[in-house]
């Protein structure tokens, strides 16, 4: 009898650790993805919302800030999964120079510990980017029509 409950013990621990397990990596793996994808998407959507007119004039690089939210917002968009909750937050938007901050906000899957206790994690990534080059100016100073 006693062999009985150390088998029973041995399976219930495999199974706590398993559960285990699984949570920790959908946490990880979903901050993991959030956050790559944020930094990719940031940059692509940073450099497609560029002002080429104002950089042409003057050689001052800006960006232009709705241009840049519809263009964040598209492209997570086509990238995510439609199974999961995002929250998009942007704040610290500055068009000259670029500079923009960005929150997405999701959950991990609900798991059920006993009948009365669900169990999530709210996951928040939290990325700033600054757009710069290593030219100071532009190439025709004076405006595309001097060059």
């Amino acid at each position: 009898m006693k062999e009985s409950f150390w088998t029973y013990l041995i399976i219930a621990l495999g199974l706590f650790v398993i559960v285990i397990l699984i949570i920790v990596q959908d946490l990880t793996s979903t901050a993991e993805e959030d956050y790559y994808l944020m930094k990719e998407i940031m940059e692509a959507a940073m450099v497609d919302s560029l002002d080429y007119g104002i950089y042409r004039e003057t050689g001052e690089i800006r960006i232009i800030s709705e241009k840049f939210i519809e263009n964040f917002t598209r492209r997570f968009a086509e990238s995510v999964k439609a199974t999961k909750n995002y929250r998009l937050e942007f704040f610290e938007i500055y068009e000259s120079p670029p500079k923009a901050s960005v929150r997405i906000s999701t959950s991990t899957k609900e798991y059920t510990v006993n009948s009365n206790e669900i169990v999530d994690f709210q996951i928040d990534t939290i990325l700033s980017s600054i757009m710069e080059t290593k030219y100071p100016e532009s190439a025709c100073p004076e405006g595309w029509g001097n060059c």
